[in-house]
């Protein structure tokens, strides 16, 4: 046990910069990047707790990263949500949160903007994965098309192609729920 726990250390102070920087380049809240990385290690302790074989310890730590980091993009976090940047028409960049109604304009409009949030997550979850994916990655992790390509295999373009569809997806998703509203 005693071998164990020091092959479990050696491993962490190892491969913690690295890990910690991979996350970082991902999430922009420095809260979220230590608890992501304590959730890595704390499933390395877990896995060599139960003595699962694991062949190549780094490139399965930040494939466990990977996936947390999927994972709390995926959680309805509007906070996070608020943060992201998109462009209108007359190509200024405007806050997302700016594009909902304030919670602050009364029980209405705070309904109104959880319902959209709502319709978003599930919106999100209708897409196709590669298009979901791509989405996520680009919007919401902030990585570039060319980063996106490098690691997938898949071409920028057909990157752009399915972040198009996604977002067209979404425009008319939001669309819909948004009409309903303005009709009551």
């Amino acid at each position: 046990m005693i071998e164990q726990d020091r092959q479990i250390a050696d491993v962490i102070a190892k491969e913690r910069p690295r890990l910690r920087n991979f996350i970082r380049r991902r999430v922009p809240n420095d809260a979220d990047v230590e608890d992501l990385l304590q959730d890595v290690f704390f499933q390395l302790v877990q896995a060599y707790r139960l003595l699962t074989p694991i062949d190549f310890v780094t490139g399965w730590l930040f494939r466990v990263a990977r996936n947390r980091i999927t994972d709390l993009f995926r959680k309805k976090r509007p906070a996070a949500f608020s943060d992201e940047m998109v462009e209108g028409e007359d190509g200024e960049l405007l806050d997302i949160g700016d594009m909902l109604p304030s919670p602050e304009a009364g029980p209405e409009a705070l309904y109104f903007r959880n319902v959209l949030l709502d319709e978003l997550d599930v919106a999100l979850g209708e897409l196709p994965v590669e298009q979901r994916e791509v989405f996520v990655a680009h919007e919401m992790e902030g990585r570039s098309f060319k980063e996106l390509s490098a690691e997938s295999g898949v071409s920028v373009n057909t990157l752009l192609s399915r972040k198009r569809y996604a977002v067209l997806h979404l425009r008319e998703r939001l669309q819909l729920v948004s009409e309903e509203f303005q009709e009551k």
